[in-house]
């Protein structure tokens, strides 16, 4: 067995905590610690200063980036990371002075979705979303990409994408947001595809690293028809899952359902970040059922609700039914549970590392659901028979007998379907 060690980037992580900032500064730390962690990185050490106001020049102020200088030379750190974004300006600036690589929490997230991303849409949203972010920032990305090696905050369209003059840059950018225009119209295919099957659709939401690919995973796993290669990833990472994913779940009236996951929110998520993947989070906008997964063990749990909810507020979709899933409940008690319920509505509180109650979360999506199911027979003639694969693909059959007229089969149907067949319906059950 051949054993590889990859040494990791040492990086110094630095922040500014004001006296209008919401979110704890060691928090707030803790998770850019986690971010660089996912960007491949290891923070050796951390400087957190507190400010009026931002300096327009250093961010710090130059006698904080000298001292930072001093801490880079004396851990040998290659990176500093600070937990902002940091204008063309200041990242010139602190670079000339630490002298060493610099990077912003906006670039470290596009940098993590740089290295994430499968699909050819994501990969070209990511990259979209480099170039307007570093478009502004040539000259001080010249400084410090023209230093030898690589590492976190240098993925994607590469130095000489960089080194290019303003317009060339304009130029991808106008060909990378025709293509986004291209994969829009097969992603509304596919879409109309989902809509006509008449198969209702739950969309999974929340703050990344919440849990919300395990229960994905367990949700599908409780399906008679499950396949273990239907499995999505889980990693115990932030930003572990990007690309969006779509599986197939069962009701407990045994009615399937679509559920798809998608990307994990974060606070100070990178606005041109948002826009970029809006085509991938409007999924949620074509949902009939939001869940809106929480980590209930986490500190903060009320910032990472309330960043949830501001993003759905943004995409219009707060006027869906929200259920709101306290994930992670192995961790806490509930009598130790305590959160703003101005966010939440209908909840449910959940293990998906144990299966806790997952019974109970299948039911109440089956009781919120805005599409209805009416128990029918149906008797659909032989000259038809294509219209009994669309209810065998679609629905859980009961039963099914051939008849001398005609097939007769007996199922949950929804509403629409219900008026749709109506000539075709026998009787009628509970």
């Amino acid at each position: 067995m051949v054993e590889t060690n990859i040494k990791k980037e040492r990086t110094l992580i630095a922040g500014v905590e004001l006296a209008t900032d919401i979110i704890d500064i060691d928090n707030s730390m803790d998770e850019l610690k986690e971010l660089v962690k996912a960007a491949g990185g290891v923070v050796i050490a951390r400087v957190t200063q507190r400010k009026d106001r931002i300096d327009p020049a250093y961010f710090i102020g130059r006698g904080k980036a000298l001292e930072i200088k001093n801490y880079c030379q004396e851990l040998e750190i290659n990176t500093v990371v600070f937990n902002d974004e940091l204008s063309g300006a200041q990242l010139r600036n602190l670079e000339k002075v630490i002298d060493k690589k610099i990077v912003d929490r906006t670039n470290l997230i596009l940098d993590i979705f740089a290295n994430r991303a499968t699909s050819k849409e994501g990969k070209l949203q990511v990259k979209l979303a480099q170039l307007k972010y570093r478009l502004p920032r040539l000259v001080g990305f010249r400084d410090y990409l023209s230093r030898e090696g690589g590492g976190i905050g240098t993925r994607g369209p590469g130095e000489q994408k960089l080194e290019t003059d303003r317009r060339h840059i304009l130029r991808e950018i106008n060909q990378i947001e025709k293509a986004l225009k291209e994969a829009e119209k097969t992603r509304n295919i596919k879409r109309k595809r989902r809509k006509d099957s008449n198969l209702p659709i739950v969309a999974l939401v929340g703050y990344t690293n919440a849990g919300k690919s395990t229960l994905l995973n367990h949700i599908i796993r409780m399906s008679e028809e499950y396949d273990e290669s239907k499995k999505v990833f889980v990693y115990d990472m932030l930003f572990a899952t990007l690309d969006t994913s779509l599986r197939r779940g069962q009701l407990p009236n045994g009615q399937y359902f679509l559920i798809t996951d998608t990307v994990g929110f974060v606070s100070k998520l990178p606005t041109h970040l948002i826009d970029a993947f809006k085509g991938t989070l409007e999924e949620v906008r074509f949902a009939d059922l939001i869940l809106h997964v929480v980590d209930a063990s986490n500190e903060d749990l009320d910032i990472q609700v309330q960043t949830t909810v501001d993003i759905l507020k943004d995409l219009e979709v707060l006027d869906k039914p929200i259920i709101t899933v306290f994930n992670k409940m192995d961790k806490v008690g509930v009598n130790h549970l305590l959160y703003d319920s101005r966010y939440v509505n209908k909840k449910i509180f959940i293990s998906s590392k144990n299966g806790t109650d997952l019974d109970g979360l299948l039911q109440l999506i089956q009781d919120n659901l805005p599409i209805k199911y009416k128990g029918v027979v149906l008797l659909i003639p032989y000259d038809n028979q294509s219209l009994v694969n669309y209810f065998l693909e679609n629905y859980k059959v009961n039963y099914i007998e051939y008849k001398e007229d005609g097939t007769e089969i007996g199922l949950n149907i929804n509403l629409n379907d219900y008026e749709k067949y109506s000539t075709y319906i026998v009787r009628t059950f509970k």
